[in-house]
């Protein structure tokens, strides 16, 4: 269906499966182009792409597969960007604990989950031990006026 006259088509969803540091990159570099075309500056699409690269990442890391999706949203007129990281991995044992900046399971700076937090303006955790994680995590262009 064309799009309406003034108005832009959407970007189509992007589905990335996560099984090797290289999906990390395509994932990364989709929700990049993906953020462009919805209208980001510069800034704002390395942000989105650091969030995304950190969520696969964790996908690798703790449950080895799962997948990223990319698509657009909007809340209240604004248009955005939402991001689904999904795995059926060991789940996270304590949201509160792992949502904390230094706290790590594997050695590692623990900044993953609190870091990506901070780069979007919504982050829901869903966790169930032994099933898996679904990390949803929203960006929108700044209000106008």
């Amino acid at each position: 269906m064309p799009a309406e006259a003034g108005r832009a088509a959407l970007p189509e969803p992007a589905l990335v499966r996560v099984n090797s540091e290289a999906d990390v990159i395509v994932a990364r570099q989709r929700g990049r182009e993906m953020a462009a075309e919805i209208g980001f500056n510069v800034t704002d699409q390395a942000l989105i792409a650091t969030a995304i690269s950190e969520l696969a990442r964790n996908i690798l890391q703790y449950a080895r597969t799962g997948e990223v999706s990319v698509q657009p949203t909007s809340k209240k007129g604004r248009a955005g960007l939402v991001i689904v990281a999904s795995d059926q991995g060991p789940g996270i044992a304590n949201v509160t604990e792992a949502m904390q900046d230094g706290y790590s399971t594997n050695g590692g700076l623990g900044l993953g989950l609190p870091g990506s937090r901070r780069l979007v303006d919504e982050f829901e955790v869903e966790t169930e031990l032994g099933r898996g994680t679904v990390i949803t995590a929203r960006k929108f262009l700044p209000a106008e006026g």
